[in-house]
This record gives structure tokens, sequence and C-alpha cells, in this order.
């Protein structure tokens, strides 16, 4: 039989945890390879082995193996709990190929932690923050936030187990759902060093509590909403559900237009976006409801539209939307390239914004913008034609019923041309 590197699952309650076979493994082994923790417990059943402690040395980890087969040599990998659940054996088993691979799984810890408190997890999701320092989080970040995967998980589920680490804690996880204004909506509870002597159990705590808990790292976070999310709109909101500037009242892109728009940008779940001239962000915030895997960075220079606008995302209860008051391309600086722009207002900087986000856009990107002047329109063709650009325009003109005595008339709108670019050769 081919020898193969034996993956195993293990527990913090040692060789009790173990059946015979994985036992037998571990005790027949040449070379194993865990972490200093792992190491440590199981100390009396590899001391005839050589030990390699995998701690901030992942990346060597594939290459010890593939070494120690070669030389026909037994190598065990020690892994907490299922390792194919946020575990090792997934990352070798891309590096190395499964058929390298036998894999030995135990009980994973979030099982022992629902069962702790008597929960049902099938219907759970399941996420991991075990990973590098993520810092603490910061309103508005993106995905380049260590939490913000999490985040996004927790504003789409009802009930979500967490695989923690020292500094990605639950303490740190607390403080994230505080700030974001999400402690009437959750509950947390936490199993810390499951089957060890100093085991905990935290429950019936609020989050402002547990935000200022100590905890070891070695802990199963499961969040619960207090009550079930309800299916929601994911577009098409009548303009009255978005605050709007007073007595300047329209600062908004209607709904009919903003349908089309929103059509025309070509989203993903994971869409990136950008909303330039944001206005009261009806339609970044739309967008963000549809990508809810992806992220909207909007930025608007009038002060009292970017408080409008900021409002309203608190209003739709949004974490995938950030926004600044500045004058376009300034504060962009450091934006991820968009998959799709949004433009419905330049501040007279038209033809360089147009440049900017064809450079930006990623492959198969789409720019689309609004506008309701002749000058402007031809700005835009312009300079989408000196940029080599492959582009399109649709006019459109609602018409919405008015009452008038007991019947109903006709009264439109203003006519709005909806121009749509990719890049082209030159750009």
């Amino acid at each position: 039989m081919r020898n193969r590197c034996q993956v195993i699952g293990v527990l913090d309650n040692g060789v009790a945890g173990l059946t015979a076979p994985a036992l037998e493994a571990i005790q027949n082994a040449s070379i194993v390879i865990a972490a200093a923790r792992v190491l440590r417990l199981f100390a009396d059943e590899i001391e005839q082995a050589e030990q390699k402690d995998l701690t901030g040395k992942l990346t060597h980890v594939p290459q010890w193996i593939s070494q120690a087969l070669d030389e026909q040599k037994k190598v065990v990998v020690l892994a907490t709990g299922d390792p194919l659940c946020h575990g090792i054996a997934g990352f070798l088993s891309k590096k190395l190929g499964i058929e390298q691979l036998e894999i030995m799984p135990n009980t994973s810890t979030i099982q022992l932690a629902f069962a702790r408190f008597g929960m049902t997890w099938q219907d759970a999701k399941i996420c991991s923050v075990h990973n590098k320092d993520a810092g603490e989080w910061q309103t508005g970040a993106g995905a380049e936030h260590g939490l913000y995967a999490l985040l996004q998980a927790i504003n789409q589920n009802d009930k979500l187990a967490v695989l923690t680490s020292p500094e990605n804690n639950p303490a740190r996880i607390a403080r994230m759902l505080v700030q974001e204004g999400m402690q009437d909506l959750l509950t947390m509870q936490v199993a810390e060093n499951l089957l060890c002597p100093d085991e905990k159990i935290f429950m019936d705590r609020t989050l402002a509590d547990l935000a200022q808990q100590t905890f070891t790292g070695n802990d199963v976070v499961i969040l619960s909403r207090q009550q079930g999310m309800s299916p929601e709109l994911l577009f098409g909101y009548a303009d009255a559900e978005f605050k709007q500037r007073k007595p300047e009242k329209g600062l908004i892109t209607k709904r009919e237009v903003r349908a089309v728009s929103l059509a025309r940008m070509q989203l993903t779940t994971h869409s990136i976006v950008w909303d330039i001239g944001a206005g009261s962000g009806s339609v970044g915030i739309e967008a963000a409801k549809l990508c809810r895997q992806g992220h909207v960075y909007a930025i608007e220079k009038n002060a009292v539209d970017a408080a409008i606008a900021a409002d309203n995302a608190r209003h739709f209860g949004l974490h995938n939307y950030s926004l600044i008051e500045n004058k376009a391309p300034l504060g962009m600086e450091h934006w991820p390239a968009p998959n799709a722009v949004f433009v419905g207002g330049s501040g007279g900087e038209l033809a360089e914004l147009i440049k900017l986000c064809l450079v930006k856009l990623q492959v198969q990107g789409c720019l689309v913008m609004n506008f309701v002047t002749v000058e402007n329109l031809g700005t835009a063709v312009e300079a989408l034609k000196q940029e080599g650009a492959t582009w399109d325009i649709t006019q459109l003109q609602a018409s919405r019923s008015q009452p008038i005595l007991h019947m109903h008339r006709m009264s439109a709108e203003n006519p709005v041309w909806i121009v749509c670019a990719q890049k082209g050769e030159l750009a």
C-alpha cells in the first residue's frame, strides 16, 4: 500500500479523545507535525518521533511531508477537531493532492460547543477568523480587513459558529458588533478550552460585557439573532424610502433610472462598486444590497448630501458600504479596483474621472453614467472616444400617474441619458 501522510484530528483531552487506530498511527510515526500546543499535549506518545512545530511555518509543511514520503517515513499531521473543517487538510490537499493524504477526523470543536449549549447546528453558518491578527475593527473597512467576511456573514445569517484565535478573539468580535450597532440584534455564547481542565462556558452575557472579557483564543463563538431575518427587497425601493435633501428635494436617481443603471452595471454578489457623486446614496445603497459579498465605495462632495447618504446607509442596515465626503477623485487613491462604477455627479471633472475609471476598472468592468444636460453628455462621449472605450447611450424618460380630480393623468419625469462603457484597447 502506498505510503501516505496521515492527518489526524485531535482534541484537548489528548489520548482520551482518540480512536485506537489514530493512537496507533501517532505512536508509530517517524515524523509528527503540529502546532506547539498540540506537540506538548501528546509529548509522551510522540517522544520517539521527530517533531516539527508548524506555528508560523504553514507554508513549509507540504515540503516537509513530501520529503518524508520520499524517504518512506511515516509522517503524521495533528490538527484540532475535524481537519477538513477550516483545518489544515484542505490546504494540504490543494498542495499535495488528496491521494497523498489519509484523513482521520475527530469530533469538531463546533459540534462540542453546540452540544455544551444544547443547540442544534445543522442550520448554522460556519466561519473562521483563525488567521493573522486582523486588528481592531474600523467602521467602513472593506475586504482588506480580516473581520470583514465575518461581518458580512453575520449580516446574512441567523445562526453562526465562529472559530477564533488569540488575537481575533470573542472580545474583539463583540466590540465590532457593538461598534456596528448590532448589540441588540444578537446573542453571543462562548465555549473556551473545550475538554480542558479549565474549560469555561460564557452564556447570558451582553455583547458589551463580553467585549471587556479576556479570552485565551481557544474559543468557539456561537452567534444567534434575537429574531430571525425577514425577507427584504434586494432593489427597486420607492424613492420615498430614501432621505433626500430638503427643501431642494430631488437629488436622487429615480427608481426607473436606478433600475436600468443597476442592470447595466452587470453586478454579481462579489462585485466591488464605486459610486461617484453619491447624492442621497440610492444607487450605491441598492448596489450594496445586491453585492452582499462585495463592497460599495461612495464619494460625495456636498456635506449635507454626504450626511444624508450616510443616514440612508444606516437605515438600510448596510455593513458593506463606505462613504467619504470629498471631491472626486480626492480620497479614492486606495480604493480597490472596481467591477462597476456609477457616476451620478462629477463636480466639473468629468473627462478626468472617465479616464481614471476606465484605467481602474477590472476586466469586463462597466462604467455607467447618468446625465440630464446636453453639455455633460457631450463631454462624456468625447472623453470615451478619446479613451478608445466601447460605449452606448440609452435615453430614458418615464411618466408617472398623478391624480386629477377622480381620475389620473401622466406626469413626465425629466429625461435622463444613461451612458454605459467598457474600456477599449486604448484605455
